[in-house]
């Protein structure tokens, strides 16, 4: 008899629905896997026949193969056990039920019966709901979240027989984990912006960064603030929603790494020694990077001169993209990037070219070679570009400072006035152009004067997108519905 079994294979982020097809006849004890599967795969078969001995059943005298459909896919990871062990049972005729297509099975196999979870299970469960499958067996992990969805029905269990069991009608009730209440508010490891003295025009930058995701490049002398600016941004940033703490925590199960507080936007900060495969992500089997562990978060480049001019040179891709694409001999993977990137650098090589406390002991060839560092498509990306200096402070230290939450809930505010207005969760730095028109067009005379500039200063195309979308945030931080002309002078000063 042959028996077919749906399961979730995985290409990177992006699932596709696997069919197991087991086939039995009579001869030589044996399972043969085929379907391009690796070597954890491959020993599935020892842990299929144990657990199924330890239930009773017995496969003497039957000659089994597997198959795992689509055949040009490569299969990897023992996620795939559990469904092939109950299309064994299917095809010795043990369970005599008719399971439908869209009922999915993931997880792996104890040698007793049990069933254990893996990497790699939350983002096959989220291709699950993409890809409609209606009822989806896999076991509780105590490391993911509680997982409800509306089109997609979760049944956690604990063993084979439990899966058994239920097929057959026997057992109506399985394991329902609590949901547990997590605090939403950010933690206390970020650093909070009333903290920090002075800058206010810095973080009124950061402000607008934070409501639109800009990405922004900070220069200025050693000691200014730069870094410690850059460590409290996320404090402004909003929660993450729902759907983007499953993605953010299913890119770090790819990658193998343990994530932090899931409410929290990510905030990355690898060091200038970091090599271009830890950044952009890659190896045989590509895994995410930095970038992609960013997601939907901050990415922090201190120092970014220092940084390998062909590393930095991969982020342009997903700089404008908002993802990234690997292309290794044995596969070609594409993950989501859309991270914002805050980068901090000195303004040449001793530090204090342009201070007014230090003497810069720099050239003008040397200073030159050292900002060259920075491309000039990969500077045109960033759309705020700021000029730090150090601040006085006994003028500034008598100032009363704005608290993170307060200014978290402007952008919040503004966040959801993007989402209203373009229908979905986009922000204004990965709007169109033409979405942009299409929704908040300018007027001639604020068209007539970016033109003008444009023509003077010899902007590209995309700086004078940049210059609308910074405008478009700032208006949407005030709560105007068109962009202003006061917005549009802000954003001149902030490119």
């Amino acid at each position: 008899m042959c028996a077919k079994v749906t399961s979730i294979g995985l290409k990177g982020m992006e699932g596709y629905r696997l069919h197991v097809e087991v086939r039995t006849f009579i001869g030589n004890d044996s399972i043969r896997i085929v379907g391009l599967p690796d070597a954890a795969v491959k020993e599935s078969k020892e842990r299929i026949l144990s657990a199924l001995r330890s239930l009773g059943y017995t496969v003497n005298g039957q000659k089994i193969i597997i198959n795992l459909s689509p055949s040009e896919q490569k299969k990897s990871g023992p996620m795939f056990d559990l469904p092939m062990a109950i299309g064994v049972l299917l095809s010795l005729n043990e369970l005599d039920i008719s399971i439908p297509e869209n009922h999915g099975f993931l997880g792996a196999l104890s040698l007793d019966g049990g069933i254990v979870p893996v990497e790699g299970m939350l983002p096959a469960v989220l291709a699950a709901k993409k890809l409609g499958i209606k009822r989806l067996y896999l076991p509780y992990d105590s490391k993911l979240p509680v997982l409800h969805f509306e089109s997609l029905e979760i049944f956690y269990i604990s063993t084979l027989n439990e899966v058994i069991e239920n097929l057959e009608g026997r057992r109506k009730s399985l394991f329902t984990p609590k949901a547990v209440e997590v605090d939403i508010h950010h933690s206390e490891s970020f650093i909070d912006f009333n903290q920090i003295i002075g800058h206010q025009g810095i973080k009124r930058a950061l402000e607008v960064a934070a409501a639109g995701g800009h990405h922004v490049l900070m220069t200025g002398p050693p000691g200014c603030g730069k870094s410690m600016l850059a460590e409290s941004f996320p404090s402004i940033l909003p929660p993450l929603s729902k759907e983007a703490q499953l993605e953010m925590i299913a890119l770090h199960q790819l990658s193998g790494t343990s994530y932090p507080n899931a409410n929290n936007p990510p905030f990355r900060n690898p060091h200038h020694s970091a090599s271009g495969i830890s950044i952009i992500g890659g190896g045989t089997y590509p895994k995410p990077g930095e970038i992609s562990l960013a997601h939907r978060g901050v990415l922090f480049l201190d120092e970014i001169a220092e940084f390998p001019k062909k590393t930095l040179d991969m982020l342009r891709q997903p700089f404008e993209n908002g993802k990234i694409t690997i292309s290794r001999t044995h596969a070609t993977l594409t993950y989501p990037a859309s991270f914002i990137l805050i980068a901090a650098m000195n303004p040449c090589p001793c530090g204090y070219a342009g201070s007014n406390t230090h003497y810069c002991t720099c050239t003008p060839r040397q200073t030159q070679t050292y900002t060259n560092r920075i491309s000039g498509p990969l500077r045109d990306r960033f759309d705020i570009q700021l000029k730090i200096q150090p601040v006085n402070l006994e003028i500034e230290i008598k100032k009363r400072e704005k608290s993170s939450i307060s200014i978290q809930q402007r952008v919040e505010t503004a966040r959801t006035r993007q989402y209203e207005r373009y229908g979905k969760e986009l922000c204004n730095s990965r709007a169109s152009y033409d979405i942009l028109q299409k929704t908040t067009p300018l007027n001639r005379e604020q068209q007539h004067l970016i033109h003008q500039l444009a023509s003077k200063k010899n902007w590209s195309n995309r700086t004078q997108i940049k210059i609308i979308r910074l405008a478009r945030s700032i208006s949407d931080l005030e709560g105007e519905t068109d962009i202003t002309n006061e917005s549009i002078q802000e954003a001149l000063t902030l490119r």
